[in-house]
């Protein structure tokens, strides 16, 4: 069965507060001992109780005054580069748990791209998204696709080296289409369009016209000299080009 988790706080009862007092500080004790056996490292331990007039000292008083003097001899900036007190210790652990869970929020928002990607592809229409949720949607397809095109360029590169090298060649970059095959049997005309065939018939239409339509008066005069003060005359009509627009007539 798990323990419950203690919360960190001033005990207010006194006869539980001894109680944990003494267990606390024999478990204190017994790890600065593991401590220093398994590491090989000089440690101390000093601990004063509310009402006891001698501390609890470990591992005797003479060794611990003389790992406390060989600490006071250092320098300052040696002495407290690496000292934690309780305010010092509490700060970093909420500085890891806030970057935990930074880092969790993050890892949350690119799933939640991931999804609306995939139903972006089954046909999923963006309209009701907000500026923020279009902003990481944007960020995330800009992410992805620097991805693709690093890894076409990744899979080139490699396909160079083993062309230069002489190694085993990979599929070529660019594959030519064969040409198509020429048809068998009778050619049968495609079938046109009504726009096609409603250009055709204006063309015959005007071209008949034009057949029919008498010869002017001045057909077979000689050509007069052109005045160069006077605008030059429209140019004539030509009825045998298509509508510019085929839907024109159709409008």
């Amino acid at each position: 069965m798990a323990r419950n988790k203690v919360k960190l706080a001033w005990i207010a009862n006194d006869a539980t507060r001894r109680a944990t007092l003494k267990k606390r500080r024999k478990g204190l004790l017994k790890k600065v001992q593991e401590l220093s056996i398994l590491c090989g490292v000089e440690a101390c331990a000093i601990v004063y109780g509310p009402n006891d007039r001698v501390p609890e000292v470990w591992p005797s008083p003479p060794e611990a005054a003389r790992i406390v003097g060989r600490f006071k001899s250092m320098p300052e900036m040696e002495q407290t580069r690496k000292m934690v007190n309780q305010e010092g210790f509490l700060r970093q652990r909420a500085v890891k748990l806030l970057e935990q869970l930074r880092k969790q929020e993050r890892e949350n928002r690119e799933m939640e791209m991931k999804l609306l990607i995939r139903e972006g592809l089954k046909g999923r229409s963006f309209d009701n998204l907000g500026i923020e949720d279009v902003t990481c949607l944007s960020w995330m397809l800009e992410r992805k696709i620097k991805e693709i095109y690093d890894k076409m360029d990744e899979i080139k590169n490699k396909v160079t080296v083993n062309q230069v090298a002489g190694g085993p060649s990979a599929l070529p970059l660019q594959v030519m289409a064969p040409p198509p095959a020429a048809p068998i049997g009778p050619v049968v005309p495609k079938e046109k369009t009504t726009v096609e065939q409603a250009m055709e018939a204006l063309q015959r239409q005007n071209w008949f016209m034009d057949m029919m339509s008498p010869w002017p008066e001045d057909f077979y005069q000689p050509a007069q000299p052109m005045d160069p003060y006077q605008p030059p005359p429209p140019a004539p009509l030509d009825h045998t080009i298509p509508w510019p627009d085929p839907s024109f007539p159709f409008n």
